[in-house]
């Protein structure tokens, strides 16, 4: 069955056609700087690349654009639904629903939980709707995966009112790349899918670890935004709430000033005063550059310190798995993290861990329990899966 997914974010739609049984992208691109006069479109179909300019940069131009696409390569007549990445559900959406004007009026409410993020996730709703008026469209959320995390884990020591009128609270994001890769261990590492403990770390330009329990997430490190957790790009991670208060005096300014440079201005980006980009701080760090040497030993110390929270959670360890573009990719910086967490009884191999741990279904370490693993997350094949479940009737879905 091949499903549309779209990925729609302030600036870009991401699409892609995906047979939901094989994996295989029929086509994928991205429409980018949306809003701007340097618009683009961008895909990738049958092997080549391609390349357009977007007169109307606007995402209802840049979809109506997709759609014609898909009619010119012969495919969207041979699509069976549309899944929907939504940033965030709140605590309303247990997992992957079919969209109705249910579902759109709460995405709706969950707007101020996710300001950045559900109203282009909606606006791509919206446009899909019209031009696909006779697909079923499905919405896959971030949040939906964290649903299962108790309260000990979900809840912030503030007033509890906090918590029942406003829903202050853990959430949790990139819980389709959290499901996704914790799936693939149980398979790629012969776990028990009935008995397993795993710390999965998503490591990219945003990051964040979960603890999966049998297939359940029992605890994450972002929370009410995906500001909070560990170290990342441009995002600082957990401070000190107080600090937001101090530099507004500090600055002189406001405090949504304050939070766009925790968001955009910090991180491995705030440290090393450089980049955002792992690979560039690495080519620094090793020219004798010492604020991005800084900022990797900052960043893997965070990831560390967290994976070892992640297994409070857990009561044990069987594997600690790596993903994201900085997961996959940071054959550095995984080492420093499995080295710090050697008093949890990770051993690195090093040979293995510079190719990826291809040569072993991923694993990069010595020892077998507990063991470290490399395995490539596919949140787009995740959401074409879910939505063909559904579509099909093969799936069960959350009530809305």
């Amino acid at each position: 069955m091949n499903v549309l997914v779209l990925n729609c974010g302030s600036s870009s739609a991401k699409f892609a056609v995906i047979n939901s049984a094989t994996g295989e992208e029929r086509i994928s691109g991205i429409a980018q700087r949306l809003g701007s006069t340097s618009a683009s479109l961008d895909w990738k179909f049958a092997g080549h690349k391609h390349s357009k300019v977007l007169h109307d940069s606007h995402h209802d131009a840049a979809l109506r654009e997709v759609g014609e696409l898909l009619n010119e390569v012969g495919l969207a007549d041979h699509v069976a639904g549309v899944g929907h990445r939504v940033v965030h559900g709140g605590a309303r959406f247990s997992g992957s629903i079919p969209i109705t004007e249910e579902v759109i009026a709460k995405i709706k409410e969950c707007i101020p939980l996710g300001p950045l993020h559900n109203p282009p996730n909606l606006l791509g709703i919206q446009i899909a709707q019209e031009l696909f008026p006779s697909l079923p469209q499905v919405a896959v959320f971030d949040t939906a995966f964290h649903q299962t995390m108790p309260p000990r884990a979900y809840l912030y020591a503030v007033p509890y009112e906090w918590f029942e009128k406003h829903e202050v609270r853990r959430y949790g994001f990139h819980g389709t790349s959290h499901r996704y890769v914790s799936e693939q261990a149980v398979k790629q590492l012969g776990l028990d899918p009935d008995d397993h403990a795993i710390v999965t770390a998503h490591l990219g330009n945003g990051c964040s670890l979960a603890a999966v329990r049998n297939g359940k997430s029992m605890d994450t490190t972002m929370g009410l935004t995906p500001l909070d957790g560990v170290v990342m790009g441009t995002r600082s991670g957990s401070i000190d709430p107080s600090i937001i208060a101090h530099m507004k005096k500090a600055l002189k300014c406001s405090a949504d000033e304050v939070m766009d440079q925790l968001n955009k201005k910090s991180g491995l980006v705030g440290i090393s005063g450089l980049s955002n980009d792992m690979r560039s701080l690495q080519e620094a760090a090793d020219k004798g550059h010492q604020r991005a040497a800084l900022a990797i030993d900052k960043f893997c110390y965070s990831v560390a310190k967290a994976a070892a929270g992640m297994i409070v959670s857990l009561g044990r360890v069987d594997a600690l798995v790596f993903t994201g573009g900085i997961g996959e990719n940071a054959v550095a910086v995984r080492a420093r993290i499995v080295e710090l967490l050697g008093f949890a009884g990770f051993s690195l191999d090093a040979h293995v861990n510079q190719t990826h741990g291809k040569a072993q279904r991923g694993r990069i370490t010595r020892s077998t329990s507990p063991m470290a693993a490399v395995i490539a997350t596919n949140e787009e094949l995740m959401i074409a899966m879910d939505t063909a479940e559904i579509v099909t009737g093969s799936r069960a879905v959350a009530a809305a």
